[in-house]
């Protein structure tokens, strides 16, 4: 059995006693039933990992003891930001936690003219919130150490509009395009994904990205759905120019 792994805020300390976040404790006690002795790891998200083993369970109380480093860096050489178009709630909690398990450094949700999902006030707070935990319960599982930036949903002219002196790499996933990765050069930089709605993005959307400099990219000769084509695009990044060769 894997040794199970919690995230915890920083700071974190060796060689001393340490009680886990309440969500990290029921989890631990309630959920994956462990024991005294039984060891686990932690870490706090920015690339500290700590060993150590359950010296204390009372309540809703779960204590660690014997807390040695054992960082290991599973981070990908590619900086990745993954800019998703809302779609509906499952897609969109499907593609975060995917994306954070493919090793992106950044996920965007923004607005487009066809997302069928509209988030406004108290919602896209609560919405922001649960992504986040969506990518820390990923993290937990595949073993990074350092938790990807969830950012707010943002209007897509908004966004449009702060990205265009950015620099590094920008590829839109458009099913009409001709250009295809193996024609692109190694990314330098930050590399910026694209992905549209369940409708795709509007003939004005697609300018506005070519505009701000992004390359238009085909990604093989079938339609794919939102959640397909952002999942799809990270794996085929970091098989060309990342750590999955």
């Amino acid at each position: 059995m894997t040794t199970p792994r919690f995230y915890c805020p920083p700071p974190l300390h060796v060689n001393t006693q340490f009680e886990l976040p309440e969500a990290a404790a029921h989890h631990a006690s309630r959920v994956l039933r462990l024991r005294i002795n039984d060891e686990v790891r932690i870490f706090d998200g920015i690339g500290n990992e700590l060993h150590g083993r359950i010296c204390e369970i009372e309540g809703k109380k779960v204590a660690l003891e014997k807390l040695q480093v054992c960082t290991v860096n599973r981070e990908s050489p590619l900086n990745i930001v993954l800019v998703q178009a809302l779609s509906s709630s499952e897609k969109m909690d499907w593609v975060i936690q995917k994306a954070t398990e493919l090793g992106a450094t950044e996920i965007q949700p923004v607005q487009t003219q066809r997302s069928v999902v509209k988030l406004t006030g108290d919602r896209t707070e609560k919405r922001t919130q649960h992504w986040h935990g969506i990518s820390i319960a990923a993290c937990e599982q595949c073993g990074r150490n350092i938790l990807p930036k969830v950012y707010a949903p943002l209007e897509f002219s908004s966004w449009i509009a702060t990205i265009c002196d950015t620099s590094g790499s920008k590829f839109i996933l458009l099913p009409e395009a001709v250009t295809t990765w193996h024609e692109q050069p190694k990314p330098q930089g930050k590399v910026t994904l694209l992905i549209g709605p369940e409708g795709g993005f509007s003939a004005d959307e697609a300018r506005l990205a070519r505009q701000a400099g992004f390359i238009s990219i085909r990604l093989g000769a079938r339609l794919l759905r939102t959640e397909t084509a952002a999942v799809a695009g990270i794996a085929t990044l970091q098989t060309l120019w990342g750590d999955f060769i």
